[in-house]
């Protein structure tokens, strides 16, 4: 069982396999961080021509491993760039989180290592915590191993710092828990099967779980998740999850696309553009492990959540480009791109939560290719409601995860009603603004409440190599700016209350 403790102790002293430090890039060359003060002492002026001979420059994430001789008590110095010297909160957090997370795979060996980051106050000590957690993730369902850690503060005995560190340890575990699910490959993760997973995770816990299987969809008129299951042997699922503290100081309804695998049905992908559609159930997996976090971090905030879960096959039973659909609500849809199937189960989740008249919506999904082309594989598009979009943000720029608010044009809602025979279409093979016209049509389903559509396509699911405090393959991506918000709205209503 790997163990973590928060210490106030000389990184220099520490008795550990391994020493951590950060370094920046300075006027005046490379220099540790603050944090390293007693390690900096040790080596004096010898440090810095070592780490040059050794080819550091201290951009972010590069790590260089240094025998200390003596030195030091422990035996080896782990050194990671952290970049340029910067005063910007933001920007100093996302350093400390990818150093963290390079750091972690460059200590697999350790039995114990001591982490001496900066860590001067709560919100760096999470991010050092979260960052090396996640930067040591693997995939556990078949294979888990990790070293005993201790992390260095010089506020250590701090409430917040305390509280911050222990926090930590929970939505990391929460990412890991997503990210496993995300790796999970679908043979192993039907529909059915992710219901199964998820009702067991909430045991023991404050969240209580209700499955809908294919009768009750059907009963419900779900024609979304019906039409999208209709393929596969292995049918839908809608699982919702509801947290409900005494005196919440607000109301966040959570829906996530949990497309468990997408061939694109009779609008079928390439060969080439399967390889990954196990992690289309990113989104679902997302919001369920945060209201899990949330709930075990005992925040003041009400979470209702909608895991909207289907398998997107081929076979006789496959809806058809023409199909027209009725959502839960009643509104119809006509359906012509088989593969655009993720809007088509959001809207049975969106629809079911706008009953609980929540204070606000957050949908999350792997929805589009169309905003991986424009924003690339690190950045999130982030639409819907400002008072909603821009406080997303900033609770994902406090937590490691960036994301871009996109329009809703006026043009692109009527393409959302343009079909000659249903109220809305759900596609129309325009090439351009495609994942505009999926929020758009979204939004359709929202009842106008404050509301905000995460289309997480491009970061959910890392196809290169590690990076930082992020892993190959699922990343877990959302999570922990849902976490954030949620911490946020307590935090605001302290403030208020004070």
């Amino acid at each position: 069982m790997t163990s973590y403790h928060l210490r106030g102790a000389s990184p220099a002293k520490t008795r550990a396999d391994a020493v951590v430090v950060g370094a920046v890039q300075g006027s005046k060359g490379v220099a540790l961080a603050d944090g390293a003060d007693d390690v900096a002492a040790a080596y004096g002026r010898s440090l810095r021509p070592l780490l040059s001979t050794l080819g550091f420059s201290g951009k972010p994430g590069e790590v260089a491993r240094v025998p200390t001789q003596g030195r030091l008590n422990t035996p080896l110095l782990v050194v990671v760039g952290l970049g340029k010297e910067t005063d910007e909160p933001a920007a100093r957090l996302l350093a400390v989180r990818r150093a963290a997370g390079a750091a972690a795979r460059s200590t697999t060996n350790a039995a114990s290592v001591a982490l001496a980051l900066p860590a001067e106050d709560a919100s760096l000590v999470r991010n050092v915590i979260e960052g090396y957690l996640l930067g040591a993730y693997t995939f556990g369902r078949y294979l888990s191993t990790s070293p005993d850690t201790n992390a260095g503060s010089p506020v250590a005995r701090r409430q917040e710092v305390v509280a911050a560190f222990e926090e930590a340890q929970v939505v990391a575990a929460a990412v890991g828990a997503t990210r496993d699910w995300v790796n999970t490959p679908a043979n192993d993760l039907t529909p059915p099967r992710f219901a199964d997973e998820i009702t067991a995770a909430a045991k023991g816990t404050k969240v209580k779980v209700t499955v809908l299987d294919e009768k009750k969809l059907a009963a419900l008129g779900c024609g979304g998740l019906l039409g999208v299951g209709g393929g596969s042997s292995a049918p839908p699922r809608l699982v919702e999850l509801r947290y409900s503290p005494s005196q919440p100081v607000a109301h966040v309804a959570l829906v996530g696309k949990g497309i468990t695998f997408d061939s694109g049905g009779l609008t079928i992908k390439t060969g080439h553009g399967m390889e990954t559609m196990k992690c289309d159930m990113a989104g679902a997996a997302t919001v369920t492990q945060a209201t899990l976090a949330i709930a075990r971090l005992g925040l003041p905030v009400r979470v209702t959540a909608y895991a909207c879960l289907a398998e997107n096959m081929v076979s006789g039973t496959s809806m058809r480009p023409g199909d027209v659909l009725t959502i839960y609500g009643g509104t119809t849809v006509e359906m012509l791109n088989a593969d655009a199937e993720g809007r088509l189960v959001l809207a049975d989740g969106l629809a079911r939560a706008v009953e609980q008249k929540p204070d606000l919506i957050i949908d999350v999904a792997t929805l589009t290719g169309h905003m991986v082309m424009a924003l690339g594989t690190k950045v999130s598009a982030v639409f819907g409601h400002d008072e909603v979009v821009g406080p997303v943000i900033a609770a994902g720029r406090a937590s490691g995860e960036k994301h871009w608010p996109m329009p809703i044009p006026p043009d692109i809602v009527e393409r959302v009603h343009g079909s000659k025979i249903a109220d809305l279409a759900q596609h129309d093979w325009v090439r351009w603004g495609g994942g505009l016209l999926a929020a758009a049509f979204l939004r359709e389903f929202t009842d106008d409440l404050p509301w905000a559509h995460l289309d997480i396509a491009g970061p959910g699911f890392n196809s290169g190599a590690a990076s930082g405090h992020l892993t190959a393959g699922g990343t877990g991506f959302g999570l922990t700016t849902l976490v954030d918000y949620a911490r946020g709205l307590s935090d605001a209503s302290v403030a208020s209350a004070g």
